[in-house]
C-alpha cells in the first residue's frame, strides 16, 4: 500500500498543459466637464481609461514542472482603470507574470503554433496582451462640438487557449532500457536521488543532477524513464519523456551487460537506436557514448565485449555519432565512475563551444538577410451568410464596436457615420441583405434598414 502511495506521490510531475490565458480589459474615457470659480468658459476635461494589464511567461529555474498548472486553467491580467475628470487618467492594469520552468515550449492550442521557447532563465513572453484604454470626452472637441459626452470604452484584453510543453534542459540525458541502471548512476555522480528499485520503470519521473569534476567545472544530466520497444508507438512509458532528452548535448546510452540483464546486452542496444530512429530522426543523429553497466556481476566481461563489437558494426552501418570507447562501468564498486565523469566533462565543454560557435553564426545570418516586417494593415470588412442572417467581421469595425457606447446618443451617430464611411451598406447589399434582415457584428446584432 505505501508503495503505491510513493508511485502516486512521484508521479506528480507535469510536463504538458493546456491553459487559457487573458489581457486585462482597457478602462472606458470618462465623460467630464471643468468647472471652475473664475473660469467663465470650462470645457470637457475627461481623462483617459488606463490599458488593461498584459499576461506574461517568465522562466523561472527554480522550477521544474508544470503541476501547478493542473490546479489552475484561467489566468487574467487586471483590468485597467477608468479615466477621471480634470484629465486625470486611468491606473494602467498590472501585468500578470507567471513563472514556468526553464525549458518551457509555448504553442497555439488550436493551430499548434510556437509562440515562443523559454530557453533562459528570466526570458519573458507576452502571450496575451491587454486591451487599450479609451479616450475621454476631452479628445471629441472641436470648433462646431464643444462640450461633447461622447467618450471611448476601453477594448477587451486579447484571449488565447495555449499548450505548455515542459523539455528539460540538461548537458547530457543518460537513456536505456528499464533497470539499465539509470537512476543508480545519477545518484552516483550527482546529489540527484532518485528511488532505485528492482523493477521495471522504478523511473517514473525525470531526474536532474548536476555533476561537479573539479572547480568551476559542472554540468547537468537528466535520468529518463526506460525505453521499451514500442515506445515510439507508446508502448511503456519512457516515450512520454523522450521530449526532455531532445535539448540534450548528447546521449549517455546505458546497457546492462549482465548475465542477468532483462534483454540481451547487444539486443537491448539495438532495440533503443531502433526506437529512437522511430521517434525522431534529428534525436537519432545526437553524440551517443555507450556504457556498460553493472560490470561487477557475472558475464559482464564476454558480454561487454559483445556490445563493444556490435557498437563498431552499428556505427560503420548507420548515420549516427559513436563518441568515445565502450566503456564498462559498475556503480556499486566504483569501477571507471569518475573515468567515466571526466570525459563527459571534457565532451561537454567540446559540445557546449561547437553549439555557441553554431549559434552565433546563426544570428550574423540572420542580421545579414533578415527582412524587416512591414506595418499591418487593419484588415478590411468581411461579409458572410451566417443562417438568415448576416455576419460582419474585420478588425477596424470590431474595434469601432468594442469602444462604442450604444446606450450613448453621440457614440450611435458616430457608429453610423463610421458604417456609411467603411461603405458597409453598399456591401451589404451586394450581398443580398434587405430591411428587416439580421447584421450581427461581434457580440451584437443590428436589423439592417435600406436608405429610402
Amino acid at each position: 500500500m505505501s508503495q503505491k502511495g510513493e508511485v502516486q506521490k512521484e508521479f506528480m510531475f507535469v510536463d504538458e498543459v493546456k491553459i487559457e490565458v487573458t489581457g486585462g480589459r482597457g478602462g472606458n474615457g470618462a465623460v467630464s466637464f471643468r468647472r471652475e470659480k473664475y473660469v467663465p468658459h470650462g470645457g470637457p476635461d475627461g481623462g483617459d481609461g488606463g490599458d488593461g494589464g498584459s499576461v506574461i511567461l517568465k522562466a523561472d529555474e527554480s522550477l521544474h514542472t508544470l503541476k501547478d498548472f493542473r490546479y489552475r486553467r484561467r489566468w487574467k491580467a487586471p483590468d485597467g482603470g477608468n479615466g477621471g475628470k480634470s484629465k486625470r487618467s486611468g491606473a494602467r492594469g498590472e501585468n500578470l507574470i507567471i513563472p514556468v520552468p526553464v525549458g518551457t515550449v509555448i504553442r497555439e492550442s488550436e493551430n499548434n503554433k510556437l509562440i515562443s521557447d523559454l530557453v533562459r532563465p528570466g526570458q519573458e513572453e507576452i502571450v496575451a496582451r491587454g486591451g487599450k484604454g479609451g479616450r475621454g470626452n476631452r479628445h471629441f472637441a472641436n470648433s462646431r462640438r464643444q462640450a461633447p459626452r461622447l467618450y471611448d470604452k476601453g477594448l477587451p484584453g486579447e484571449s488565447l487557449e495555449i499548450t505548455l510543453e515542459l523539455k528539460l534542459i540538461a548537458d547530457v540525458g543518460i537513456v536505456g532500457l528499464p533497470n539499465s541502471g539509470k537512476s543508480t548512476l545519477i545518484s552516483c555522480i550527482s546529489a540527484a536521488r532518485p528511488r532505485v528499485a528492482d523493477y521495471p520503470f522504478t523511473t517514473l519521473t525525470p531526474h536532474l543532477g548536476v555533476v561537479s569534476v573539479e572547480e568551476g567545472s559542472s554540468f547537468v544530466v537528466v535520468d529518463l524513464p526506460g525505453i521499451i520497444e514500442g515506445a515510439h508507438q507508446g508502448v511503456g512509458m519512457g516515450h512520454l519523456f523522450l521530449r526532455h532528452a531532445e535539448r540534450n548535448l548528447m546521449l549517455l546510452h546505458l546497457v546492462d551487460v549482465s548475465e542477468n540483464a532483462s534483454v540481451e546486452p547487444t539486443e537491448a542496444f539495438m532495440q533503443f537506436n531502433k526506437e529512437i530512429s522511430f521517434y525522431s530522426p534529428e534525436f537519432f543523429k545526437k553524440p551517443q557514448l555507450v556504457v556498460g553497466s553493472k560490470t561487477d556481476l557475472p558475464g559482464a566481461t564476454e558480454n561487454l565485449e559483445k556490445l563493444r563489437r556490435r557498437v563498431e558494426e552499428f556505427q560503420s552501418t548507420e548515420n549516427v555519432e559513436i563518441v568515445g570507447e565502450v566503456m564498462g562501468i559498475s556503480a556499486f564498486t566504483g569501477e571507471n565512475i569518475d573515468q567515466l565523469t571526466w570525459y563527459l566533462s571534457a565532451k561537454i565543454k567540446e559540445l557546449r563551444r561547437a553549439k555557441k560557435m553554431q549559434e552565433f553564426s546563426s544570428e550574423k545570418e540572420k542580421e545579414i538577410f533578415e527582412i524587416k516586417p512591414q506595418a499591418r494593415k487593419k484588415e478590411e470588412l468581411h461579409i458572410q451568410k451566417e443562417g438568415k442572417a448576416y455576419r460582419v467581421s474585420g478588425e477596424k469595425i470590431e474595434e469601432l464596436i468594442g469602444r462604442t457606447d450604444f446606450n450613448n446618443e453621440e457614440a450611435l451617430q458616430r457608429f453610423h457615420r463610421a458604417c456609411r464611411r467603411f461603405g458597409l451598406d453598399e456591401k451589404l447589399k451586394e450581398k443580398g441583405a434587405r430591411t428587416g434582415d439580421t447584421i450581427k457584428i461581434a457580440d451584437y446584432e443590428f436589423i439592417f434598414e435600406e436608405d429610402s
